[in-house]
């Protein structure tokens, strides 16, 4: 028994490395997050403050630092590079499917843990996480992993053992909380809230276990907040806590969206999983009391996060991301007892399962055929955005036979549906071997030709000035591409810069309307639009707003334009 469970856990560390660390550098970083934590590591780095999250070399509140130091480390060893931004997700992606096969295996047995690694590597955005270099993969791991701590303490709340569950609950619950801050707290709170009120809090615990639980939490989560005040920084626990209120009350950034976003977020981009999540509704007289319990903890923590985030202004496809873990666990549940005969997939769902079929299986032919069709686009009135029309003149280098995965995907998930509907259940296995294959060529021939059409030709300008002493800003879009790729030091932010952000900041502060979230970018854009500089200045500006930009100030010349992009350039007084 040892041995077949070492062999497949061997066998999984394998498959999860080649899956997630091959050509895991193959494609720039995406601005926003990818590009935002991967610069605050290079900062660390530069600085030696690793005490401390920077942004453009000041104070950044709006994450802590644990995933950053993971980073940062990473940088350390492989250099700064994408590879390095994206090695601690790999890592989390070997460790989850790793994780979830021993779990599963304690909840039932090794196919139904099989089953659970396949539903969850084998999904769209459950796979394509780990090939990122954004936060939310490790903070949902300490999440669920929390959670799952809880759930063998309530299963059992007066074991020999429950002491120590509660610690491991409070202390993963605390690295959500250094990873990404309090929602983590919040997600396990509200989750445990609603099981306890539910079971009308019976069985429940006592003050004793309470009290473990928040001493383990208090050790963790809250160790760099304190450290912080401590050493007078106060200041940056103050605007994070801030920061963290305001992206519950408002649309942050421009991301707002319709009420179900995010269920359509979870049906298409976590198929096929999705799919089998329906046949899991039903109770299953053949689950033992553990199974029963620990399934009751899934369902209650997929609405949890599902009903909080419909409710958040603020609309991210990765904040209904620990949806996953109960929606893969789920869907395996079905799954399992679809394959183990106890019972039938309805219609509705494989007809659900062929609609996604086609939609995806036409995006992943027509993207790689944009080349040849991007003329008919152009000139008619579909799209009606200057600077997309203007994105889809790159040339995305493609090989020509990358849409032959989107019909292959298309034929043969709808072929697997219908031999499902007929009863033969082993073709669901077959279908996740499809669709994980299919992400996995996507992610290696598809994804890195898609950044050359949206950031491209702005990456590679920044990558040109990488050794030139001068200022580098965007005006008018968000950005922390031009940082990292220009590998900008913390001297091109000058002493007449700060001072002059600092006076404009105190300015705004006394008229009520400072915002610290976005100042520095801005205030950096107008210092080198309304002053005489001793060094050359470039802005980037996208194409349907460079017209007014320059008409406001005329010293600016256009050097280049590329696919939406203008790129300006200021001499400095000496050379005027």
């Amino acid at each position: 028994m040892r041995n077949k469970n070492i062999l497949y856990s061997s066998l999984i560390f394998i498959a999860a490395c080649i899956l997630f660390f091959t050509f895991l550098g193959s494609v720039h970083l995406f601005d926003w997050d990818e590009i935002n934590f991967a610069e605050c590591a290079r900062e660390m780095v530069i600085t030696g403050n690793y005490s401390q999250v920077q942004i453009n070399f000041q104070p950044f509140w709006e994450k802590p630092p644990l995933f950053i130091w993971m980073q940062a480390i990473s940088m350390k060893l492989f250099g700064v590079n994408e590879f390095a931004a994206r090695f601690p997700n790999a890592l989390c992606g070997v460790l989850t499917l790793l994780l979830i096969f021993q779990i599963g295996k304690k909840i039932y047995n090794e196919k139904f843990a099989l089953i659970w690694v396949l539903t969850y590597a084998g999904s769209l955005l459950t796979f394509f996480y780990f090939k990122t270099g954004i936060i939310d993969p490790w903070f949902n791991l300490f999440i669920f992993l929390g959670i799952y701590f809880a759930i063998l303490f309530t299963n059992n709340p007066e074991g020999e053992k429950n002491y120590k569950y509660l610690f491991f609950s409070g202390a993963f619950i605390g690295l959500s909380v250094l990873t990404k801050g309090p929602v983590g707290l919040l997600l396990a709170g509200l989750t445990a809230g609603v099981y306890l009120l539910l079971k009308r809090f019976k069985n429940s615990g006592n003050i004793k276990h309470l009290a473990v639980f928040i001493i383990s939490f208090c050790i963790v989560g809250l160790s760099w907040f304190l450290i912080e005040v401590i050493n007078g920084n106060s200041k940056v626990v103050v605007e994070f806590i801030n920061y963290q209120i305001r992206l519950l009350n408002t649309k942050d950034s421009g991301h707002g969206g319709f009420l179900l976003y995010h269920f359509v977020v979870l049906l298409i981009g976590c198929f096929p999983a999705s799919i089998f999540f329906f046949a899991s509704f039903k109770k299953a007289e053949s689950d033992t009391p553990f199974q029963m319990h620990f399934k009751k903890w899934m369902m209650i923590l997929f609405w949890v996060v599902l009903i909080l985030f419909t409710v958040v202004k603020t609309k991210i496809v990765h904040y209904s991301s620990m949806c996953w873990y109960p929606l893969t666990y789920l869907s395996a549940y079905g799954i399992y007892k679809i394959l183990e005969g106890e019972r039938k997939i309805k219609p509705w769902p494989i007809s659900l399962g062929i609609i996604i079929s086609c939609i995806l299986g036409i995006v992943f032919i027509l993207i790689p055929l944009t080349d040849n069709f991007k003329t008919l686009l152009l000139n008619s009135n579909i799209i009606q955005d200057k600077f997309a029309k203007e994105n889809l003149n790159a040339n995305g280098g493609w090989l020509g036979f990358e849409w032959l995965f989107g019909l292959i995907f298309l034929f043969f998930s709808i072929f697997s549906f219908l031999k499902i509907r007929q009863g033969k259940t082993q073709y669901i296995i077959l279908l996740f071997i499809l669709s994980l294959t299919t992400i996995f060529l996507a992610s290696v021939f598809i994804i890195p030709k898609v950044e050359r059409y949206v950031q491209g030709a702005a990456i590679d300008f920044y990558k040109q000035r990488k050794n030139e002493d001068c200022y580098l800003e965007t005006a008018g879009f968000k950005s922390y591409a031009y940082l990292f790729y220009s590998d900008k030091k913390p001297e091109q932010n000058t002493q007449e810069l700060l001072i002059f952000a600092k006076q404009i900041g105190e300015k705004e502060a006394n008229e009520g309307i400072y915002d610290p979230l976005q100042s520095f970018a801005r205030y950096n854009v107008i210092f080198i639009c309304e002053n005489n500089l001793n060094k050359p200045a470039y802005i980037v500006v996208k194409c349907n707003e460079a017209k007014e930009f320059m008409e406001r100030y005329p010293e600016f010349k256009k050097i280049k334009e590329k696919n939406g992009f203008i790129f300006l350039k200021k001499l400095p007084l000496t050379q005027k």
